[in-house]
């Protein structure tokens, strides 16, 4: 039997206790119908019998009244045609007894009418209107007396009848009324409550598949689904058998193979010298290597009760950054290392964090690799120190350098031949570059071994960068550069180190000059906003390109192609020393359109 005959099947008793509901009323009506057939066959003609038989009587009434009143003819006209008619209804009613008494009140009826009829016979022959009237009151007019009374009593009977037949019928509609609701009711009740139960039956095989299902999907691969039949759903059970079958044996053969790929992959990790902590969305921990258990005493069984605060601190840090939909974590430099307390002492570590995706492409964790940067961290001081060293070593010889080139350029100790100028010139100019790339290195190193102080107070923002400005404009005018002062008077004071935010000055306003054309110019602007100052300096030079744009304010670094001048620190020791502030610097740029180089400031809070 095919599932949609089971389905039809399963409707059945809805469809029999509709049958039975219509069966019940059709009875109901016809019953009803019946009673009312009842009463005009049985009554109504009979109350329409003696109507009419009243009403010719009282015409033959008026037409003895015409006769009295002298009119003969008119009376002898209507006289026979009117006995004719009552005699018909007079034979209706006689083919129509129905109730008990009514044959004898017909019996009775026709006799008063013959009496009538014997007594209007003489009186229509008497010519004399004396006696006329006499046998009218004295013979016709009881005999018509008697007659109507006939007429009414059975007319009552009739009425009478069809009273107690409407009331018996009203009652019996009431009782079938009744009968319809209950067998409706009932039949509907017992056609819902048979046609669920027998459609549950037909659905249990999808329970059965269900919770089979249910259970492959939860990896018993043992589970198979019993479904008795030779239905579509006992055909999908066979199915469904089969690929669990099939899957347990793809699984018994593949287990052996994933069991040494994550032998592989696990060994992998564990050659790794760096502790590896995989850690999931919801913070806690999934797997780690031996260097993790080794080094920082991490138990995957303890979870994150095993890990040290300062690592733990370390690790959340760096999943808030995956899980928040920012990518990989990735840190900008050996400044980010952390210390980390290790079984081998103190260790500085470099986090770095890459998410963990399933096939559907959802972060489910973070892998946290933690790199050993401590040698890295001795070396950069080192070569900070040797840096600082040697840059403070050349600082005394070449001032002397530098004053012995300005007393030949002065010519304080004899006359120069040209030629001779020139060289004094050229060397005064490398002298003066030499001593900015030793002031620049000697401010790294200060920077670097966390030595940079700040002085900050309030400082007005027109007169901070006027006093820049004037500071360079010799510089820019040796260069054929014009210096434009574009600050609205009355901005405001900020807060800042008046010696340190001269040299973030120096350093953007002397590079705007160097690499600006002869006959270009270099703009000052300053904007006020919320709680801040924004101070721009514009160029009209080549540009940065956007490769190049977030590189420049790095250590060392240099745009490949530009001219030579320092030692590529300036915008680095600027940077430092605007984010020291609380500040932010930038560029924006484009290829052969002009730099505009900005750094911000916080503001004086008002009293």
């Amino acid at each position: 039997m095919t599932l949609r005959t089971k389905l039809l099947l399963a409707q059945a008793p809805l469809l029999l206790a509709l049958v039975v509901i219509g069966i019940v009323g059709s009875l109901t009506a016809t019953t009803l119908g019946r009673g009312s057939q009842t009463i005009l066959r049985d009554n109504y003609r009979s109350v329409l019998a003696t109507q009419r038989m009243s009403e010719t009587l009282e015409r033959l009434g008026s037409a003895a009244l015409l006769r009295v009143a002298g009119e003969p003819a008119i009376a002898r006209e209507k006289l026979a045609a009117l006995r004719q008619r009552f005699e018909q209804e007079l034979g209706v009613q006689q083919g129509n007894i129905t109730e008990p008494g009514e044959a004898e009140a017909t019996r009775e009826l026709r006799a008063a009418w013959e009496r009538y009829g014997q007594a209007f016979a003489p009186f229509a022959e008497k010519g004399d209107p004396a006696e006329l009237r006499a046998a009218y009151f004295a013979e016709l007019l009881p005999a018509f007396e008697q007659v109507k009374q006939g007429a009414e009593h059975i007319l009552a009977l009739n009425q009478d009848a069809m009273l107690r037949k409407s009331d018996a019928a009203e009652r019996s509609a009431r009782r079938l009324n009744a009968l319809l609701v209950s067998v409706a009711l009932a039949g509907c009740l017992v056609g819902v409550w048979g046609s669920g139960a027998l459609t549950s039956r037909l659905l249990r095989p999808l329970a059965v598949l269900t919770h089979a299902a249910r259970r492959l999907g939860e990896g018993d691969v043992e589970a198979r689904a019993r479904v008795d039949g030779g239905d579509e759903l006992a055909q999908l059970a066979i199915e469904f058998n089969t690929m669990a079958e099939r899957l347990k044996r793809y699984r018994e053969s593949t287990l052996g193979e994933l069991l040494a790929a994550h032998r592989a992959s696990q060994a992998v990790i564990d050659s790794l010298p760096d502790p590896v902590v995989v850690v999931a969305v919801e913070g806690h921990l999934l797997h780690l290597n031996e260097s993790a258990e080794r080094l920082l005493g991490i138990r995957l069984d303890a979870g994150m009760a095993s890990v040290d605060p300062a690592v733990r601190n370390l690790l959340e840090r760096v999943r808030q950054h995956v899980v928040s939909g920012k990518g990989a974590y990735l840190p900008k430099g050996l400044d980010d290392a952390s210390r980390i307390p290790t079984s081998q002492g103190e260790r500085r570590m470099l986090a770095r964090g890459t998410p963990v995706y399933t096939e559907q492409g959802d972060v489910i964790g973070t892998t946290v690799v933690l790199q050993d940067v401590t040698r890295l961290l001795s070396f950069e001081e080192l070569k900070n120190n040797l840096v600082a060293t040697v840059a403070h070593e050349f600082r005394t010889p070449l001032t002397s350098l530098h004053m012995s080139i300005h007393l030949l350029t002065e010519q304080l100790v004899g006359p120069l031949t040209e030629k001779q100028a020139d060289l004094i010139y050229a060397a005064r100019e490398d002298c003066e570059r030499l001593q900015n790339i030793v002031d620049e290195l000697l401010d790294l190193s200060r920077i670097q071994s966390g030595r940079l102080e700040l002085r900050k107070s309030p400082l007005e923002i027109e007169s901070l960068a006027r006093k820049a400005l004037e500071t360079l404009r010799s510089t820019a005018e040796l260069r054929g550069v014009e210096l434009r002062f574009e600050i609205v008077p009355g901005l405001g004071h900020v807060l800042a180190d008046p010696d340190r935010i001269q040299l973030v000055f120096s350093n953007l306003l002397a590079n705007a000059i160097r690499h600006s054309p002869s006959g270009g110019a270099v703009a000052l602007r300053v904007d006020v906003a919320r709680s801040a100052a924004r101070f721009q300096v514009i160029d009209q030079g080549p540009g940065v390109p956007a490769e190049y744009q977030q590189a420049i304010f790095e250590k060392y670094f240099r745009v490949p192609g530009a001219p030579a001048g320092g030692a590529g620190l300036g915008l680095f020791i600027a940077r430092e020393i605007v984010q020291a502030h609380g500040g932010e610097i930038g560029v924006e740029s484009e290829a052969g359109g002009g730099s505009r180089f900005w750094f911000t400031l916080p503001l004086q809070p008002a009293d």
